[in-house]
C-alpha cells in the first residue's frame, strides 16, 4: 500500500492496484496504490477511509480482461460481482447474504472480481455468462467504499482477452493501458 498526496473531503481519491497501471497519471488528487488482489485492495482502501477524512468519491482505475470477444477499450463499470465467492452456498448455510453484487453509477459492463488471474478458456466462458470484464480488485474497492458510504466510479481498460495468452498480453499492453487510463483521468478532471 502506498498513498501519495492528502485525502480531503472535497476531492476524489484515485485508487489503482499496481504502479505499472498508474505510471502515467498526472493529477493533484491523492493516489492510493493497493497491491494485487481482493485482500490487499480491501485493506488499503479501508485503512485510508478509516483514518479519515473521507474523500468526495473513489475513482478506481485499472486493467481488466475481456470475457467476451470484441470487448475492448475503456469502460465505466455498472455492477461488480465476486466470481470466486460462493454467495448462494453461504446463504443456504447461514440464511444470510454475504458478497452480494454491488451496483455502481456507471452504465458499462458488469465486472467480475476474483483472486485468480483468468487465463483459462473454460473459466472465461463460465464467467462470461455473468460479466463482461474480469479483474482482481474492483469488488474489494467497491465493498470497502460502500462500508464507509463513499461513492465509487470504476474505470477499467481492457488489457487482454482473459484467455491462454493473457499473461503475455497483459505484460505487453499494461503501459499502453496506463497511458489510456491517464488520459481518461485528465479528461475527467477537466469536466468534473
Amino acid at each position: 500500500m502506498k498513498l501519495t498526496g492528502t485525502v480531503t473531503s472535497d476531492r476524489p481519491l484515485i485508487v489503482v492496484a499496481l504502479p505499472e497501471e498508474a505510471a502515467h497519471l498526472r493529477t493533484d488528487h491523492p493516489v492510493l496504490l493497493t497491491g494485487v488482489g481482493k485482500v490487499h485492495a480491501a485493506l488499503a482502501v479501508t485503512r485510508v477511509l478509516a483514518a479519515g477524512p473521507l474523500p468526495r468519491e473513489i475513482v478506481n482505475l485499472g486493467t481488466a480482461g475481456a470475457l467476451r470477444p470484441g470487448l475492448a477499450g475503456t469502460h465505466e463499470i455498472s455492477r461488480v460481482i465476486q466470481h470466486d465467492f460462493d454467495s448462494a452456498t453461504i446463504r443456504a448455510l447461514t440464511g444470510r447474504t454475504f458478497g452480494a453484487p454491488l451496483d455502481l453509477a456507471g452504465s458499462g459492463p458488469v465486472l467480475a472480481t476474483g483472486d485468480v488471474f483468468v487465463s483459462d478458456p473454460a473459466l472465461r466462458a463460465g464467467l462470461a455468462e455473468h460479466a463482461g470484464l474480469v479483474d482482481m480488485e474492483g469488488y474489494a474497492v467497491a465493498a470497502a467504499a460502500a462500508e464507509h458510504g463513499v461513492p465509487v466510479r470504476m474505470i477499467k481498460h481492457v488489457s487482454d482477452e482473459a484467455d491462454d495468452t493473457a499473461f503475455q498480453t497483459w505484460a505487453e499492453s499494461v503501459d499502453a493501458c496506463a497511458r489510456t487510463l491517464a488520459t481518461w483521468l485528465t479528461d475527467w478532471q477537466h469536466t468534473s
